[in-house]
């Protein structure tokens, strides 16, 4: 966990330091081009070979449900506070709602699974990962950005784009429906040094987005943590896993992996659907930072206790 935590400060540090010294626009094609290739060429090996080794349990199936329970509550406590409680303009709650209902279960989730539970466990947390982040933030994301931001854009477009431009999706169609025997031993083994490669190229694009907030005005850093932004932390570090707990003790056993997923730090393409849509990005950046801050510190007491 040590050399993870490590890896996470250096990456993002790079990504600062690139943004600096190239500026804003070439470092966000430079990080454009990353999470192409990470999208195109490394995730769907992975969510393949994975999934075809997979035996779905039914845990599983019900920790999907339960992963939807999660996110609606969190987006709906959300609204919620931050229309009655903290009477907050419209592009504020938008996203607040995104920084406390969606997750980074990929490039840090995924890793973080592989150092607690093991390499077995990757196959439950890449389920997680596409089945409930991946499609809930393409579809229920996008339609809080057209709602709640100040540039009203049809969500048709980003449905069309989820499908036809998501190839970890296919990977998945794909590999739930191929037999085991199409993911061998050496492809099994080389794709979790594939997941830890994620980590360092992820951070390096959490780096650019930072830095680029900051540059922009709307992140200082260390940045506040306003009521907003503490609300955010809460929902997304106690309520989202809370519930897949809860709802796991009372009815059915979920794998290991999705309570820990259902707590991973706000996520990154927050900040995409905040730009796109007019949302209020110094939230959503504070929001990031502050809670995989607090996951990675977490992640390392749990790794020496």
């Amino acid at each position: 966990m040590i050399p993870i935590a490590l890896t996470i400060a250096a990456a993002t540090a790079v990504g600062f330091g690139v943004e600096h010294r190239w500026g804003e626009e070439r470092s966000r094609r430079a990080a454009k081009l990353v999470i192409r290739f990470m999208l195109w060429v490394m995730l769907p090996p992975v969510v393949f070979v994975n999934l075809a080794r997979l035996d779905p349990s039914a845990g599983v199936a019900a920790g999907i449900g339960f992963g939807f329970a999660a996110l609606g509550t969190a987006l709906a406590l959300a609204y919620v506070i931050g229309t009655r409680v903290l009477h907050l303009p419209r592009p504020s709650v938008g996203a607040l709602m995104l920084a406390s209902g969606f997750a980074n279960t990929g490039y840090l989730g995924l890793p973080l699974t592989a150092a607690l539970f093991g390499s077995d466990e990757i196959a439950n947390a890449i389920v997680y990962d596409l089945f409930i982040t991946t499609l809930a933030i393409f579809t229920i994301g996008f339609s809080i950005g057209a709602a709640f931001g100040t540039v009203a854009t049809h969500t048709r477009e980003r449905v069309r784009v989820f499908f036809s431009r998501n190839p970890a999706l296919w990977a998945c169609a794909a590999g739930l429906l191929a037999p085991a025997s199409l993911a061998p031993d050496w492809a099994f083994d080389a794709s979790h040094v594939v997941v830890y490669g994620l980590l360092p190229l992820g951070f390096f694009v959490v780096g650019v987005t930072l830095a680029n907030e900051a540059e922009e005005g709307v992140l200082r850093f260390p940045p506040p943590v306003t009521p907003p932004v503490a609300v955010a932390l809460g929902l997304k570090l106690l309520v989202v896993p809370a519930v897949v707990l809860v709802l796991s003790e009372l009815i059915i056993d979920v794998p290991d992996s999705f309570p820990v997923q259902a707590a991973m730090a706000s996520a990154i393409n927050s900040i995409v659907i905040g730009h796109e849509y007019g949302l209020d990005s110094g939230l959503i950046a504070s929001a990031i930072a502050w809670s995989t801050a607090i996951v990675v510190a977490a992640g390392l007491i749990a790794a020496l206790v």
